[in-house]
């Protein structure tokens, strides 16, 4: 995953920094982040929100060139903020590289595996890989990290 180099953007954030839209801070983005490469090595387990005829269309629509929607409201989520899990930005900057290693390793030891999606559904690797460096993209420009 070439995730890693996006990883020194998050350097750039300022505790306080104002998202340019939503209502995370730069804290729970960066965990926002975490939490969903946990969900993909089965970290935390995540249940299915789309009726599963649905998900060939979605897939085929977030999974292709298409960027991910501003203002989306996940329903795995709740409009509330969660509580934040580390005690700095920082700190989840550290525990996000760290799993970035054990996605990696994940994958590398179950090899065809899928992992759900709350809106995908089963998604292999190769999927995970197209998500996550569209949902990276997608909140370091939240943040105005990058256009």
């Amino acid at each position: 995953m070439k995730l890693k180099e996006k990883l020194e953007l998050l350097h750039e954030l300022e505790v306080d920094q104002k998202p340019l839209w939503g209502k995370m801070t730069s804290q729970h983005m960066v965990e926002h982040l975490y939490k969903t490469i946990q969900a993909s090595i089965n970290e935390i387990f995540l249940e299915v929100f789309t009726e599963e005829r649905r998900i060939p269309v979605f897939k085929k629509l977030f999974l292709g060139s298409r960027s991910l929607p501003k203002e989306f409201m996940n329903p795995a989520i709740g409009p509330d903020l969660l509580p934040l899990e580390f005690a700095s930005l920082e700190s989840a900057i550290d525990e996000l590289k760290k799993i970035i290693d054990r996605y990696n390793t994940f994958f590398d030891s179950n090899p065809g595996v899928k992992t759900v999606h709350p809106f995908f559904g089963y998604l292999t690797k190769e999927e995970w890989d197209i998500f996550h460096e569209k949902h990276f993209r997608h909140h370091l420009s939240q943040f105005g990290l990058i256009d």
